[in-house]
């Protein structure tokens, strides 16, 4: 599974299936800053990637 980080930097991971929120926890990022598009859709962080995935995080600003 291929993982494109918000600095644009490619992370190869195993393709064994894991939810969203667990790939985020593992990279240290908190799940309200971004939103993930799995193959090209936008998902929410219960939804689980595997195998031939592109999982990319796209950081998002936000506040008053």
């Amino acid at each position: 599974m291929q993982v494109i980080l918000p600095d644009k930097t490619l992370v190869t991971r195993p393709g064994d299936p894991v939810p969203i929120a667990a790939i985020l926890t593992d990279l240290g990022i908190l799940p309200a800053s971004v939103i993930v598009l799995k193959n090209g859709m936008l998902v929410p962080e219960d939804v689980t990637a595997s195998g031939d995935d592109e999982v990319r995080i796209i950081r998002i600003a936000h506040g008053g």
